[in-house]
């Protein structure tokens, strides 16, 4: 009896888990993040040989899974780092070592997760240095959107060639056109309806918009509630696809159908030492920082009214679930991202049901079409791809406006300035941390450390403490 009563809660929850308010929203809100993710797997697949079918398979599990287990569009994003340096070293890293490189990352980030230890870090985070690493993030995010925007790109070789043309089928303009389209339907996305789930009951609001009565709307606001329900990334996503095949005809001849058979991936003594000094090493404080701590924050921000909010140990352990399994059949090592939350939060997801979408999306393509697929992607214009991935770098960076006082924005600039011009998020979170600590030093008496301490090791993550004049977060 107390099995079934169990297993009837946790389907209760599943399904509350895919509630939303629209369908087209959350389809829409879905491709926010292929920004970063088409990319980074073309250059992968065309320069290392990595088997898009078996990524596309794999990561279309991990989407269908974290959508109904976090109930919000909890993103899978490659791991940067691992990529940039499998693409940028002088001798590219082979498949081997890449996996190796995502096997040792996630190793990591489970064993954390599984002890607690990260839910403990994450609670001792300052919140002002959390801030700054997202700053950081989304204006990366956003200088790399305009290279994709001003430049053509060679992913093959990962840079950026000469200036793009005004005209044509990836011109300038058409960029332009897309950016601005998205513009005047949903603005800066504050008045876009933001729907939570609490309590199994559903809650809306707006983002400033002032409480007026029905009747006294003009017909000018009627309109932009009806521009509220255009799915923006949807239609910029699909223009892109036709016009992929408006601009190189013959792809449609490179198709092949069927999927591709994954492999078992052999590891040797040498792939493990160089894929963990190489990659593993200098990915590991990105992934704590960025796909764990401050994916964690950003969730429960935007969902403050959910019942189970997302904790930092069941994120890091699902990064690491996901890796120790598709790793081993070369799936491309994957992770959560708070830039790919706020670009398919941006762009209309509010449920899990968007990233569930999302994955039978992709495991139907990796079924159908397998590897032949990065014909497709390889064509795709890549000046909306940078259309995409500006906004969800603005929306990232823009999290860092409760941040008010001088201290705090001084904190938060300063990891956002020496993590972007060092490349380092490392760094950046360790100076960032230092300078906090030294700004907090005068007030750091005795009872009040204990006060700052006791508050923090007895709250779960999401929960804001109250603390007294310290107050570090």
């Amino acid at each position: 009896m107390a099995a079934a009563k169990q297993a009837a809660g946790l389907k209760a929850e599943l399904l509350s888990n895919l509630r939303y308010k629209s369908l087209w929203m959350e389809a829409s809100g879905a491709l926010g993040d292929l920004g970063t993710f088409v990319p980074i797997v073309v250059a992968l697949t065309l320069v290392t040989g990595l088997d898009l079918g078996t990524t596309l398979l794999f990561t279309g599990v991990y989407n269908i899974v974290t959508g109904l287990l976090f109930g919000v569009p909890m993103p899978v994003q490659p791991m940067k780092t691992i990529a940039a340096v499998a693409l940028t070293q002088g001798e590219h890293l082979s498949i081997p070592q890449i996996m190796a490189a995502g096997l040792c990352t996630s190793g990591l980030l489970f064993l954390l997760g599984v002890t607690r230890l990260m839910g403990l870090v994450q609670r001792l985070m300052p919140l002002p240095v959390v801030r700054g690493i997202q700053l950081s993030q989304g204006l990366s995010f956003g200088i790399t959107a305009v290279k994709y925007i001003m430049k053509d790109q060679d992913f093959a070789k990962n840079k950026s060639l000469g200036k793009r043309q005004w005209l044509g089928l990836d011109g300038l303009l058409l960029a332009l056109f897309c950016f601005c389209f998205i513009v005047v339907v949903s603005g800066t996305g504050d008045n876009l309806i933001i729907h939570h789930s609490a309590g199994g009951h559903d809650e809306e609001r707006r983002c400033g918009v002032d409480e007026v009565e029905e009747g006294s709307r003009d017909s000018r606001s009627a309109f932009r509630r009806r521009l509220e329900w255009v799915p923006t990334a949807m239609v910029v996503f699909i223009l892109g696809i036709v016009l992929t095949f408006i601009r190189r005809p013959s792809i449609a001849g490179h198709l092949k159908l069927g999927p591709t058979t994954p492999q078992v991936v052999h590891i040797s003594k040498e792939d493990w030492e160089r894929g963990f000094v190489k990659a593993a090493v200098p990915q590991i404080p990105l992934s704590i920082l960025n796909s764990v701590i401050a994916v964690c924050k950003l969730s429960n921000d935007l969902y403050p009214n959910k019942k189970r909010q997302v904790t930092a140990t069941t994120v890091s352990t699902s990064v690491g679930l996901m890796n120790l399994v598709g790793c081993w059949f070369g799936a491309l090592p994957m992770c959560h991202g708070a830039g790919g939350l706020a670009g398919q939060w941006r762009f209309g997801a509010r449920s899990g049901a968007a990233v569930v979408m999302l994955g039978v999306g992709k495991l139907a393509l990796g079924l159908l079409l397998g590897n032949s697929l990065v014909t497709i992607l390889a064509g795709y214009p890549v000046g909306i791809l940078g259309v995409l991935l500006l906004y969800a770098g603005v929306e990232l960076a823009m999290t860092v406006r409760d941040m008010t006082g001088r201290g705090e924005s001084f904190v938060v600039l300063l990891a956002a300035a020496i993590s972007i011009s060092a490349s380092n998020a490392a760094l950046g979170f360790l100076v960032s941390l230092i300078v906090h600590m030294l700004l907090t030093l005068p007030d750091m008496h005795p009872s009040r450390i204990r006060h700052f301490l006791a508050s923090r090791l007895s709250l779960p993550c999401g929960s804001k403490p109250r603390l007294g004049p310290l107050n570090m977060s």
